[in-house]
């Protein structure tokens, strides 16, 4: 079994591991440590919650040791871009813990906060600066930053800034680095505009992928519910009200529809907070502190947190409304089961959502085991779906059918009751809130 001493990584690097409790590395950590601590330029293809974090920040941190030199003022010696305030602070503070024993200077420099003290931390140099594109072209601009001696560059969920629109400023910010540096380039998709990115960046660079592209951690139970979308609010409470519902995301499209998911939840008994981007930063942190702390037991998010939230036990995602784009759906689910754990995702679908669910299904080469409220009909009963295990295409044995189409649900057989969900005569109506979340901004 290979451990972090096989990989190369020095004492230092290796005191902090082992501090964390760190032992066994995970595939991409293992592919990926060696050739960047040869200097390499990599391609990482991982899925969220595979480690890739580590995967660059210890081979980083050690050669940021090895160097050994300080920074020069207004410049950063490594730099990160990751397209959401949330992950850039998290992806900080696990340079901190890599680098405990390595006294390396780390600052965050994202949009929502005052632009002051970013400035300040600037003017001193950095061992290690992790940024929004946004806000790092704004100190680019004015003069507080120069990145002419940065020697290490890192895109993280490289996918996510396409989505975002960040590819254009990224290209604006690469410009000003020099030739001679290591770039890392990780995405859990490769789209065709990243594929061309990271060409164009990259020289010869080591690829590592550990999972096919886009597909879902395995050890998460999928499942659909179909059901009116009148009856969604309804169900969710339902749901939420289950023991073993201990820990949520619930996943909406829209910010106006975070808050009146969390408003409605509030107002039936169960304690949760609304994140997505009309939130300022400070807001933001005492959210996720609530959430992270027990404090709240459900997080209501727009995609925003789909990628930049690290919290260990969450049990269940809720995609309360599919997403527009459906890689977004890898990155939804992949909040649960992290650290080796298990997780479920339910997605309660509409009829208008049909065709997300299909893109999904495409996606993921999988087809997801359905449960129809509207009829009463399962198309996996709960006792088959745990004989079957993970829904992964790739695994079903030769020869076993296909999933029935979702439109044989009507054929249920004679004689069969209907599924009716606890509380079922509550049908308040989703009709007025779905018109506004589907008015309000996309962009989370």
């Amino acid at each position: 079994m290979t451990t972090f001493q096989d990989l190369g990584l020095s004492e230092t690097v290796l005191r902090a591991l082992s501090h964390e409790g760190y032992r066994t590395p995970t595939p991409i950590q293992s592919g990926a440590i060696p050739p960047l601590l040869q200097g390499r330029d990599l391609l990482g293809i991982a899925q969220t919650g595979t480690g890739k974090t580590a995967a660059f920040a210890c081979p980083i941190v050690d050669r940021l040791v090895a160097e050994n030199r300080r920074p020069e003022p207004r410049c950063v010696r490594a730099l990160v871009l990751a397209p959401t305030r949330e992950l850039a602070q998290q992806i900080a503070e696990s340079f901190k813990t890599y680098g405990k024993f390595a006294r390396l200077s780390v600052a965050v420099i994202v949009g929502g906060v005052s632009a002051g003290p970013q400035a300040q931390a600037l003017a001193r140099g950095l061992d290690v600066l992790v940024a929004t594109p946004g806000r790092l072209l704004d100190h680019l601009g004015n003069g507080a930053l120069r990145l002419a001696s940065t020697r290490i560059v890192v895109l993280d969920e490289a996918d996510h800034m396409l989505d975002l629109g960040f590819i254009e400023p990224i290209k604006r910010i690469v410009s000003k680095l020099p030739a001679d540096r290591q770039t890392l380039l990780f995405s859990a998709t490769m789209p065709k505009e990243i594929a061309g990115l990271a060409d164009a960046m990259l020289r010869e660079p080591a690829r590592v992928s550990v999972t096919p592209v886009a597909t879902t951690v395995e050890r998460i139970d999928q499942r659909v519910v179909l059901c009116e979308s009148s009856a969604k609010r309804g169900l969710l409470l339902e749901l939420l009200g289950r023991p073993e519902f201990s820990r949520a995301i619930v996943f909406t499209r829209t910010k106006r529809g975070a808050d009146r998911v969390s408003d409605y939840l509030g107002e039936g008994g169960v304690s949760a907070v609304a994140i997505h981007g009309n939130k300022s930063q400070g807001q933001r942190q005492r959210a996720l502190e609530s959430f992270r702390r027990g404090q709240a037991r459900v997080l209501v998010a727009t995609d925003i947190a789909a990628r930049g939230i690290d919290i260990d036990g969450i049990s269940h995602v809720i995609n309360f409304e599919m997403p527009d784009v459906p890689e977004a759906y890898v990155h939804r689910i992949g909040r649960t089961a992290r650290a080796g754990a298990d997780g479920s995702a339910i997605s309660l679908v509409d009829g208008s959502e049909r065709d997300q669910l299909r893109a999904i299904e495409r996606l993921t080469r999988q087809s997801l085991p359905i449960e129809d409220r509207r009829t009463g009909r399962e198309d996996f009963p709960a006792a088959k779906r745990e004989q079957r295990g993970p829904r992964n295409a790739q695994q079903r044995p030769h020869g076993q059918p296909q999933q029935r189409p979702h439109g044989q649900a009507q054929q249920r057989p004679h004689g069969q009751a209907q599924a009716r969900p606890q509380g079922g005569r509550d049908r308040r109506p989703l009709a007025s809130a779905s018109r506004v979340d589907r008015a309000g901004s996309r962009n989370g």
